[in-house]
């Protein structure tokens, strides 16, 4: 048996018996409007917008809605094992903090709030390369706490290498590369606000910190930052690669290497032939394909795909414990969580983050308990069933 993550509900409970009440709400349908009150409005919109329309994004909760757990009794889950490992690192839970660029927009702290609330609960924090904050920073604000580096990736080599060395030598153990976001999306939300916050100087901490990028310029970012902020974007984005890209990042990266934006079953088996260590499947959060598949609805076939040659990973739509549940039902390995644990920044830094993952965790306990389920090493699709419609 591993911590008992149920017991934040006893905690609550107890002490509101003195009078207190949850620094904000556990329940995760109200979370973002709650968040809203919070930020102004390009913030927030850049954190909550999505593509085009927005039907990928209504789309992957659909899916969520469509499973269905059907709980088993008397099954003596009393005592329920969250603990996992995944591309080496063990958890206590199957839930990671998914890559969430420029949260100084969100809160002052960033990156190393964020970093200081997952060590504190042993979950790994994956780093954005779109981050406000240094690689060297956000290990130190996480000490010991497992830590995970997602790339976007430079069109010049020398200084992508120098990024991953630089993620290496402070403590990151596995690379999760991002292929869905070579270019923008669409997103109206932040076109009508005219918000991109990379244009702003926001989420540039690691290039400028970077010896081998600073010596692309001219002049220092601190005396010129409109030419460094263009040359950096010039750099990572507006170049799709393809499979034969693949070797240069493990030549340059010894650990476990993730391809995240994965949602077609041959490109999952491209991955396996590639020497790839896992997949997550994803579509950004809905972020950048309008009209996509959902996620969850794309993770069946690249689990039969890949079967146990590969690790596979989740995100896009997970609110809830009990969405926790399905995708590992459904053969997720481990699930990233992102909005949830951003809008908790927004309401406290280190101890807004902590709050939203200590909620998801409960909720993900209780739900096991009740549906019967003792480890989520034995989730299967059999505790699933699919309503129609």
């Amino acid at each position: 048996m591993t911590e008992r993550f149920g017991g934040y509900q006893n905690e609550i409970y107890l002490q509101g018996l003195g009078g207190a009440v949850p620094p904000f709400t556990t329940d995760p349908t109200k979370l973002e409007d709650s968040a809203r009150e919070l930020m102004d409005p390009g913030p927030f919109g850049y954190v909550a917008g999505a593509a085009g329309s927005g039907a990928t994004a209504r789309a992957n909760r659909a899916a969520f809605d469509r499973w269905r757990i059907v709980p088993r009794m008397l099954a003596e889950a009393t005592d329920r094992d969250l603990s996992t490992t995944v591309l080496g690192t063990p958890m206590p839970a199957p839930v990671a903090l998914a890559p969430v660029g420029v949260q100084s927009i969100v809160h002052p702290d960033a990156e190393r709030a964020t970093a200081r609330a997952a060590a504190a609960l042993g979950l790994p924090f994956v780093l954005s390369t779109a981050a406000s904050s240094t690689i060297e920073e956000v290990a130190a604000a996480g000490g010991d706490g497992p830590r995970w580096f997602q790339l976007y990736w430079p069109t010049d080599p020398d200084v992508c290498a120098s990024i991953l060395d630089r993620a290496k030598q402070a403590g990151y153990t596995a690379l999760v590369v991002t292929l869905d976001t070579w270019t923008l999306a669409w997103r109206p939300v932040d076109l009508d606000q005219g918000y991109l916050p990379f244009l702003r100087g926001e989420g540039v901490a690691i290039p400028f910190s970077d010896p081998v990028f600073r010596a692309t310029l001219d002049a220092p970012p601190e005396d010129d930052p409109g030419t460094a902020i263009l040359r950096w974007l010039f750099m990572v984005t507006g170049t799709d690669r393809n499979w034969d890209a693949l070797p240069f990042l493990r030549e340059h990266w010894d650990g476990p290497i993730v391809l995240k934006g994965i949602q077609h079953p041959d490109d999952a088996r491209r991955a396996v032939d590639a020497g790839m260590d896992g997949v997550v499947v994803s579509n950004h959060g809905g972020r950048q394909v309008d009209g996509g598949v959902a996620a969850l609805d794309a993770l069946p076939e690249v689990v039969a795909a890949v079967g146990d040659r590969i690790e596979v990973l989740f995100d896009s739509g997970v609110r809830t414990g009990a969405d926790v549940l399905k995708a590992l039902a459904l053969g997720a390995r481990a699930v990233l969580l992102g909005r949830p644990y951003v809008y908790g920044l927004a309401h406290g830094g280190e101890d807004g983050v902590r709050h939203v993952l200590r909620a998801v965790l409960a909720d993900l306990d209780l739900t096991m308990g009740l549906s019967g389920q003792r480890s989520v090493a034995g989730l299967t699709p059999a505790v699933l069933t699919r309503s129609a419609g």
